[in-house]
């Protein structure tokens, strides 16, 4: 047992770490309806690493390439005949079809590629916790920087602006969040599943939150269990960590989903953060 906790341990507290920053950001995602950017950012960390390797730089700076030309051409193609979803369904695939072309074509990374995909997470040692608690504590710290103005941007941005918010100032921060996110998470769970990490979470609090702190509050042990049961089931049944991890989110998910829709049916109540989920017109 304590040979298989030297091994797991460093995977486990850096998952664990890496969820105190994944809750918060998940939930202003779907406050902001930013789920499909938040997809598009994720596959675009593929072609970040490919560049990356390519022209021999920081991973991160590969990764914050891709996001500023991911932001840039979002603004570039903007059509009002095309709905933002399609968009950023193309975008995303796109993203991930020339973040593997480059990869497999034009670097020596082909083994690795199922790992930039699903993520190593069992693959940290000790030595890598400083590196990611403190990358975790500079995103929370922006993350907290900017909460008050993406809350009320969230719940009414006209109102925001009045108020002398900036909305496009605003967007940048969070996508600049985000987008370090990303880069963090890539190793734990891979560019095809950082969306499911961020969103799940989220998303199963919502079914059981009355206010946007308690939504905080349960995505974070949502996901802190998704974590925990993902990292020893990976183990136990021998599959890879991040597919388990995101696996044991969306089964909590349907669970929650499925009793409060059980509890739904027999007290009549309705959605309590249907607020933040109401479609803006």
């Amino acid at each position: 047992m304590t040979a298989w906790l030297a091994i797991i341990a460093p995977a486990w507290i850096a998952g664990s770490i890496l969820a105190l920053l994944s809750a918060p950001l998940g939930c202003l995602v779907l406050w902001r309806r930013m789920a499909f950017f938040a997809d598009a950012l994720a596959h675009g960390t593929l072609l970040g690493v490919a560049l990356a390797v390519l022209w021999q730089l920081p991973m991160g700076i590969g990764i914050g390439i891709v996001s500023v030309m991911v932001v840039l051409g979002l603004v570039l193609i903007d059509d009002e005949r095309l709905p933002v979803d399609a968009v950023l369904a193309v975008v995303a695939v796109s993203l991930l079809c020339l973040g593997l072309l480059t990869l497999t074509q034009l670097t020596d990374q082909q083994a690795n590629v199922l790992g930039f995909l699903f993520g190593n997470l069992l693959e940290l040692d000790w030595a890598d916790l400083p590196l990611i608690a403190a990358s975790v504590l500079v995103g929370l710290g922006l993350l907290i920087y900017i909460w008050p103005a993406q809350i009320k941007l969230a719940t009414h941005e006209a109102l925001a602006r009045i108020q002398g918010i900036n909305p496009t100032r605003q967007r940048l921060f969070f996508m600049g969040v985000l987008a370090g996110f990303c880069a963090i998470a890539l190793q734990a769970v891979g560019s095809l599943l950082i969306s499911g990490l961020l969103v799940l979470p989220a998303l199963t609090a919502r079914l059981w939150s009355a206010s946007p702190k308690q939504m905080v509050i349960i995505a974070l042990i949502i996901a802190q269990l998704g974590v925990t049961l993902g990292v020893w089931g990976s183990i136990w049944f021998d599959i890879q960590t991040g597919l388990a991890i995101v696996l044991v989110l969306a089964i909590l998910f349907f669970i929650a989903l499925i009793i409060s829709k059980l509890l739904g049916i027999k007290s009549g109540t309705k959605s309590l953060m249907a607020k933040f989920w109401s479609p803006r017109h």
